[in-house]
């Protein structure tokens, strides 16, 4: 199927995004490596009367740690993400997570931040956020604000995200010791479930652990430890 008509914007920063989201009073939507939004258009289950591109926003991509704390652009491939040396040496779950994800083209054009937003019931990264107990950061008219991983995914396709408001990025302590494994669908490789693991060891301990699932209820949840 065909697209609806849309009209297309290129934002140069996110406040120009903002702005346009503004402008668009309700009818725009953000698309980056559009994995997730233009299935959704293709089908007409989604009718944006304004594409606003933020795929080209300067330093909206990148991996990079400061002051002991991780942070990723929402606009980093999961390529990006699966390939960090960062990640792979102090966060493993997340650089795991990222390489099953899809096929090599989901992983070179899809975007972290977009999976987020889009929170797809089966969806791999937010399983990964619940475990690293992830902080994500959003900005939109007034400003910007944080939401913790387990407040934001709510339902199916449904966040704690304004309609004005843009996932920049997110911000999570390292994690060394930290996997993520799933039982996938064949043909899509959405996870029929999958479970992401961050353990913190001390003195030969473990304290804390956190477990991320997704793919078994309508949203990621995070699973309690008895």
């Amino acid at each position: 199927m065909i697209p609806a008509a849309f009209e297309y914007a290129r934002a140069a920063s996110l406040d120009d995004a903002i702005a346009r989201l503004q402008a668009a009073g309700g009818a725009g939507k953000l698309i980056a490596g559009g994995h997730s939004l233009v299935p959704l258009m293709k089908l007409r289950l989604s009718e944006p009367a304004v594409l606003i591109d933020i795929a080209h926003i300067p330093g909206l991509a990148g991996v990079r740690e400061s002051g002991g704390v991780i942070e990723v652009g929402a606009g980093t491939t999961h390529h990006d993400v699966a390939t960090s040396d960062l990640l792979r040496e102090r966060c493993p779950v997340v650089a795991d997570t990222a390489a099953v994800i899809g096929d090599p083209q989901v992983r070179n054009r899809g975007t972290l931040g977009g999976s987020l937003a889009h929170a797809d019931p089966a969806a791999d990264y937010p399983a990964a956020m619940l475990a690293v107990d992830a902080d994500i950061h959003l900005k939109g008219p007034g400003g910007w604000r944080v939401v913790k991983a387990s407040d934001f995914f709510q339902d199916v396709f449904t966040v704690d995200l304004g309609e004005e408001e843009i996932l920049a990025r997110v911000t999570f302590a390292p994690a060394r010791a930290s996997a993520y494994a799933k039982l996938h669908q064949r043909a899509s490789r959405f996870a029929i479930v999958g479970v992401a693991a961050a353990l913190e060891v001390s003195g030969g301990a473990i304290r804390p652990a956190r477990f991320g699932l997704t793919g078994a209820a309508s949203s990621a949840s995070r699973l309690e430890c008895v």
